[in-house]
């Protein structure tokens, strides 16, 4: 006898009912920007599992569940569930539709502020480096 689980389905709202403050509140979290846009610069489909280490920091995976429901409510990708894994794609066509240039800016907006992270903490590192040999 073969049981069949039903999953809920999950909740994707209709382009007209996604808003401008929902997308900001939905990519106001570093880690929810980072994956959104990892997943924006892919051409396939992402499972959830990709994810479990963002920038360096390893996330839960009910911590990554929610941050995709955040980012699915928001509108921002669709999920499509196959077998156990969840598959994540952009909404970005809808998306620049509706809010021509709004997510490009974000993404773009987003990728400025990580290389100037990444620069930061390499030159912390140098610095740190050279107090250790004058300290020496």
């Amino acid at each position: 006898m073969t049981t069949l689980i039903s999953m809920r389905p999950l909740f994707h709202p209709s382009i007209e009912d996604i808003t401008v403050e929902g997308i900001l509140h939905a990519l106001s979290d570093p880690v929810r920007v980072a994956i959104y846009a990892d997943i924006v610069s892919q051409e396939c489909s992402q499972n959830c599992s990709t994810f479990l280490t963002v920038s360096d920091k390893t996330i839960p995976k009910s911590t990554l569940s929610q941050h995709f429901r955040e980012l699915r409510e928001a509108g921002l990708i669709r999920g499509e569930r196959r077998g156990v894994e969840v598959h994540n794609t952009s909404r970005c066509t809808e998306l620049e539709r509706r809010f021509p240039g709004l997510i490009r800016a974000i993404v773009n907006a987003h990728a400025i502020q990580s290389r100037d992270e990444a620069k930061g903490r390499k030159h912390a590192a140098q610095r740190t480096a050279r107090r250790a040999l004058t300290n020496k």
